[in-house]
């Protein structure tokens, strides 16, 4: 029988904190939370996530009953919190800058897909900070930094939406543009197809009679069988262009929806 697997222990083991705390605890870090025990609150927060991050880092912070701050990696005080934050505004500002580069309705799928992950878990982080301040109303600094994670949600929600309106007029624009392309494709198809008919008689009496008028004509001698040749290619073409272009037929071009 083998021996069974240690659990993975999240918090440092140096902390003097309620047991009770490492009990609810798993060998991940799961969702952001708070946790309060004989007076002593546990912070559950989550590392800035990555776009392609598919599991989250977890980053603790206890505050003791006596009011001092501990973090898992940050270090000490309320300092640790802040830095915390900090790392979320940094990344919704070079969010922010790629947004004001995008140009194409990609780029701004990419920044969707890097905003995504930090939206979700500013929101979360926003919850987790407010139930905090209800279960500890005295302590100034995490109020302020509740309000600190409620600028940080709001900022990304912002943001979110202005890239994701840019991306939908990107969408939009490059339509038109698809369909003013196969507009124009339509046209010019219309315009050969038009010269086309003008010319195909002429071309089917070429075929059927030939252009040398010197054999088996009556006149080979005058211009008077070119002549005949030709109005007869003219007309007839004439005739089917009008048919081609006659009205009621399908519309070409593309009209911009109203």
């Amino acid at each position: 029988m083998s021996p069974t697997k240690p659990k993975r222990q999240l918090l440092p083991p140096m902390w003097q904190l309620p047991e009770e705390f490492r009990h609810r605890l798993g060998s991940t870090a799961g969702r952001q939370r708070a946790m309060l025990a004989d007076g002593h609150l546990l912070l559950v927060l989550h590392v800035v996530p990555g776009a392609d991050d598919t599991t989250r880092t977890g980053r603790f912070f206890w505050r003791e009953d006596s009011g001092t701050w501990h973090s898992s990696d940050s270090g000490a005080g309320p300092a640790a919190l802040h830095k915390h934050l900090d790392q979320y505004a940094a990344a919704l500002d070079a969010s922010e800058q790629r947004e004001t580069e995008a140009l194409h309705a990609d780029q701004y799928l990419q920044l969707l897909e890097r905003l995504s992950p930090l939206l979700r878990a500013s929101r979360n982080m926003l919850q987790v900070l407010e139930e905090a301040r209800k279960e500890v109303p005295q302590d100034r600094d995490l109020i302020e930094c509740r309000d600190r994670a409620y600028e940080i949600s709001r900022t990304a929600e912002l943001l979110y939406g202005d890239a994701k309106n840019a991306m939908d007029v990107a969408v939009v624009r490059r339509a038109e543009q698809q369909a003013e392309a196969s507009d124009r494709m339509a046209r010019a198809s219309h315009r050969l197809n038009v010269l086309l008919a003008m010319f195909f008689p002429i071309a089917t009496l070429a075929a059927m009679f030939s252009t040398v008028f010197t054999e088996g004509w009556r006149l080979s001698d005058s211009p008077l069988p070119f002549v005949m040749f030709i109005g007869v290619g003219l007309v007839s073409g004439l005739l089917l262009t009008l048919f081609i272009t006659r009205p009621g037929g399908p519309e070409i071009g593309w009209k911009r929806p109203r």
